[in-house]
């Protein structure tokens, strides 16, 4: 096999026209309702429960962490939209990477969202495990014990809700029960709505005395606590994993995807502000549910805390089965593309759904819910989306080179400045993760090397020239 073969890559066009062969998904999906999808994905743990972990490094200026990741990712977001609407194939980064930088890209950035969002999953899960035990706590005055509640590293020995959430949303993913666009619009809402109601309620208790010291950190504090907090900005990209319903991906993707983002990182900081105004970064710090904490022990206000709580428990269920869902159409698409057995891929006849992907991945995903504490999750997800975003960027400077008269219908702006901006801040903020986390990468991507060599590189479709197999719409 020569070097050359390792960057083959699928012709776009091929990829377009793959979305027509079968029975079509049905394109319903516009601006509005991609944009919900994007926020929907957004919001949910990151700001619930992140912003705790946040403060632990910057203190109060933990609300310019905020700034300073959200505008890392706007330099993403733009690549993503270029490639989003050149490319309108589900898959998100990993089609791109095939469509741009080759196979063995292609397979190790697929690997990497593997562990991306199943992570994230696990981490989501965890934060919604602790909204559980604040809810109970501000609602009815007692919680579940730490035993059946946290990791065993925090004192605990099996985090139960976790698990129960994760199972939950695999066993409704397993027999094909699907967030529609209303539904997802619908809880958008709900998170809106809380985060708005959560600002109101902190102006009535603010203190500006709350800010000072403002970075007694420093600015490697700021840094820090962005490279923890970039987890909140995880899911615009799961826009692009929807580009096969999109009625005009060309304009939508690309809307939705910077809208959504814009919309979050707003939110984001009010909400910031906000709870610093009102609690002292201790409080913030301490808690698995920091928001609630803020209302109920910072304000005074136990209805509102559990009020929080209910409404964070609504919002972080939905981002579970976005990103969820989102990591089995992933793999499936490696599958389907032979870089992994096609037999994992199987749809079961009853339910339509590849039953296999999404009971193995509930599994596993619980376990690591169960048992991981949620720092070194967060990091470890972290670590994964930086690094997706960084090969994004360069594939858009590849892609503008080999293919310069490709249709682009929407361009990022001063290539290859934007991209390499883009790619300077992900390296930067990977620079400030632990180095545990990033030797926990490296034996993933050993992991996954090991795996392509040996088996991948031989099956892939490109290899053996074989016709792509797609099922049914309703099966995908």
């Amino acid at each position: 096999m020569s070097i050359a073969d390792l960057f083959r890559t699928r012709s776009v066009d091929d990829l377009i026209r793959e979305t027509g062969q079968g029975e079509q998904l049905k394109k319903t999906l516009g601006p509005v309702s991609l944009t919900a999808l994007g926020v929907g994905a957004i919001i949910g743990t990151g700001i619930f429960v992140v912003i705790g972990e946040g403060a632990k490094d910057a203190g109060p200026a933990v609300v310019l962490a905020f700034v300073l990741a959200g505008v890392t990712c706007a330099f993403s977001a733009l690549s993503y939209a270029e490639l989003a609407s050149a490319v309108p194939v589900s898959g998100s980064a990993y089609t791109f990477s095939y469509a741009t930088l080759g196979e063995l890209i292609a397979f190790i950035i697929g690997w990497d969202l593997i562990l991306e969002y199943g992570v994230s999953v696990a981490a989501v899960a965890v934060g919604w495990g602790g909204n559980v035990n604040e809810f109970l706590r501000s609602a009815f005055g007692f919680a579940l014990p730490d035993a059946i509640s946290k990791s065993p590293s925090e004192g605990g020995v099996f985090n139960i809700p976790a698990v129960v959430v994760v199972l939950a949303i695999t066993a409704l993913l397993a027999v094909g029960t699907n967030q529609s666009a209303r539904t997802n619009a619908i809880m958008v809402g709900v998170k809106i709505v809380i985060l708005l109601f959560f600002i109101v309620v902190a102006i009535t208790a603010f203190h500006a005395g709350h800010f000072t010291p403002f970075a007694p950190s420093g600015v490697s504090g700021v840094a820090m606590a962005a490279s923890t907090i970039f987890f909140a900005y995880i899911g615009f990209d799961a826009v692009s994993t929807a580009s096969e319903e999109t009625k005009n991906p060309a304009r939508d993707l690309p809307i939705a995807i910077i809208g959504s983002l814009l919309i979050s990182t707003v939110l984001y900081v009010l909400v910031s502000v906000a709870a610093v105004g009102i609690a002292p970064i201790r409080t913030l710090a301490g808690s698995d549910a920091p928001l609630s904490a803020a209302l109920r022990e910072g304000a005074g206000i136990p209805w509102a805390g559990a009020l929080l709580s209910l409404g964070a428990l609504i919002a972080i269920t939905s981002v579970v089965l976005v990103i969820m869902y989102g990591q089995t159409r992933i793999f499936f698409a490696m599958c389907r593309d032979g870089l992994l057995p096609k037999r994992l891929a199987k749809v079961s006849p009853r339910f339509g759904t590849p039953v296999r992907i999404t009971v193995g991945f509930g599994v596993l995903i619980a376990i690591l819910a169960a048992l991981v504490p949620l720092d070194v999750i967060i990091e470890l997800t972290n670590i994964g989306t930086l690094f997706a975003f960084i090969l994004v960027n360069i594939g858009v400077i590849v892609l503008r080179r080999t293919k310069p008269d490709m249709a682009r219908p929407f361009r990022v702006p001063l290539v290859p400045v934007v991209p390499i901006i883009g790619i300077l801040l992900c390296g930067y903020l990977i620079y400030q993760l632990p180095v545990e986390t990033k030797l926990r990468f490296v034996v993933w991507l050993v992991i996954g090397l090991i795996v392509y060599f040996a088996y991948s590189r031989r099956h892939s479709r490109v290899a053996t020239e074989e016709p792509a197999e797609l099922p049914p719409a309703e099966q995908r």
